[in-house]
């Protein structure tokens, strides 16, 4: 028996998984996106009865453009985000040095807001506010939810994407590189990459590994039979 035990009162610890994004939903996002959009563009393509090269050029080019494309917009999009959050913080910084005690009555005000009592809420504002740099993190972390110094990486971001969309990409263009001339070999190893990232996805969330799985091969499978058809339809009319 532990001491904590002795005493009643046993020690309790617990974690969390990180639920902020960071690398995880560009990497998620990048990798269904190729998969899905190059799986119907190879499908769109052969519907219109192409050669193998010509599918097979479709699918790589299509790899390579949305690769940079969401690594691009992916860099940008977070680059942008952080800069606003970084001009934010030092207007922070500078309210905290030209009216330092308006802004420890505002700190004070926001503890008051969360049920702390008066006395209690000017005392823990008073004492964060002895430290310019803990002031700072406490005021940007209640007033704009950004911590500074732990803002999202654009490179990283941009990275995960590309790596991302790469591979979730190459899965239907890999039958055609290894010598396969005809649609449904690249359809299974799609499907099976659909399944497989929806129930992995799943994993990490309370839905069902079954469910995800499942609801992600109905979307990229939609897709795709919807980018045949049309090609179907423009292949052999002749448009």
């Amino acid at each position: 028996m532990t001491s904590g035990q002795a005493g009643g009162r046993a020690e309790h610890h617990h974690r969390h998984r990180d639920v902020t994004g960071g690398w995880l939903r560009p990497a998620v996002f990048g990798a269904m996106d190729g998969l899905v959009s190059n799986f119907a563009l190879i499908a769109g393509v052969a519907g219109g009865q192409a050669s193998r090269n010509v599918v097979l050029l479709a699918g790589l080019a299509g790899l390579a453009a949305g690769a940079f494309s969401m690594a691009a917009g992916e860099y940008i999009s977070v680059a942008s985000q952080s800069e606003l959050a970084e001009a934010e913080i030092e207007v922070e910084r500078l309210e905290l040095a030209r009216h330092p005690v308006a802004e420890e009555r505002e700190l004070a005000g926001v503890f008051e807001a969360r049920g702390v009592d008066p006395e209690t809420a000017a005392e823990v504002a008073r004492q964060l506010s002895r430290d310019p740099d803990e002031a700072l993190e406490v005021h940007t972390r209640e007033e704009l939810g950004v911590t500074p110094g732990d803002l999202p990486s654009p490179t990283l971001a941009a990275g995960s994407s590309f790596l991302s969309f790469a591979v979730g990409a190459m899965l239907p263009v890999l039958p055609y590189l290894l010598g396969a001339s005809a649609l449904w070999p690249a359809a299974i190893v799609a499907a099976v990459g659909l399944f497989g990232a929806g129930a992995l996805v799943a994993r990490i969330t309370t839905r069902p590994w079954w469910f995800g799985g499942l609801r992600q091969l109905l979307f990229g499978a939609a897709a795709a039979v919807i980018t045949y058809v049309v090609g179907a339809l423009i292949g052999t009319t002749g448009i």
